[in-house]
């Protein structure tokens, strides 16, 4: 009988996921058997809900955002945006790598406006857009600057506003800040939170990283190992954006305790079982 966590959402709204019984194998190669990513995947998220998915490497955390930007499709069940089936990358759903990828012979501004330079929206408006956002992200000043010429963080700024300045409806967020030093990755959950309240978009997050799964999201996900299932789901109450007190209180303490815990009987059943 499968055990699978159904997870709660409130009321269906534009930018509704909806992941129903949803696997995911990817075939075997030189005689190999196939490979189960996912098992029976029951999740919603709501409009502008911001929903973290934790768990470890290889338990299809990667192919569920994969399935939701169009990438990739399940081997059963189905992915739902708004009650029809995805079955595309589109332009709703703009997708935030570990690693920039920014274009180093573009500088900074061209980067930023590339995906709607190429889908012929208007120039000046894109352009308009592209220069408040970079403003947004403190980045004002920078626009003829290269790839090279910014930190770590500076060009994960820009790879997000390259994201944003289409006004995608959906963030599909890959470890982005995973590769940032601590301080640099505290600015730059508060970055997200602040343009979160601007912006509103939903957001699909996924990191390996406790308290940075709690410090941005309202409801966490906890994948369980290979196959991925859903284990355990936690709801975030405080308010957003927060601040770096949010980091010591009462509420981020127990969350993290809890999270800490299920991450650990995830660890423990697995050594149990090889």
């Amino acid at each position: 009988m499968n055990s699978a966590v159904r997870t709660t959402v409130p009321a269906r709204s534009a930018g509704h996921i909806v992941f129903r019984d949803v696997s995911k194998m990817y075939p075997g190669t030189g005689g190999q058997p196939a490979t189960p990513a996912l098992d029976t995947l029951n999740f919603e998220m709501a409009e502008s809900e911001i929903v973290s998915i934790l768990g470890p490497t290889g338990c299809g955390k990667s192919s569920t955002l994969n399935m939701i930007a169009g990438f990739e499709k399940p081997t059963q069940g189905e992915v739902l945006l708004d009650g029809m089936p995805v079955l595309a990358p589109g332009p709703q759903r703009a997708v935030v790598f570990q690693q920039a990828a920014l274009f180093p012979w573009l500088n900074v501004m061209d980067n930023v406006v590339l995906g709607a330079r190429a889908r012929n929206l208007d120039r000046g408006v894109y352009l308009e857009r592209a220069r408040a956002l970079l403003d947004e992200m403190g980045l004002a000043g920078f626009e003829g600057h290269y790839p090279y010429q910014l930190s770590g963080g500076m060009q994960q700024r820009v790879q997000i506003a390259r994201a944003m300045v289409a006004q995608p409806r959906m963030l599909l967020m890959d470890e982005p800040f995973g590769a940032l030093d601590y301080q640099t990755r505290i600015q730059m959950q508060e970055l997200l939170l602040r343009l979160w309240q601007e912006h509103r978009p939903t957001v699909f997050f996924i990191t390996h990283d406790i308290a940075e799964a709690i410090f941005v999201s309202d409801r966490i996900l906890v994948i369980s190992p290979r196959p991925g299932r859903i284990r355990l789901e936690v709801r975030v109450h405080t308010s957003k954006p927060r601040s770096r007190e949010f980091l010591s209180s009462g509420e981020f303490i127990s969350l993290q305790k809890q999270l800490l815990q299920a991450m650990q009987e995830q660890d423990a059943e697995e050594l149990e079982a090889t």
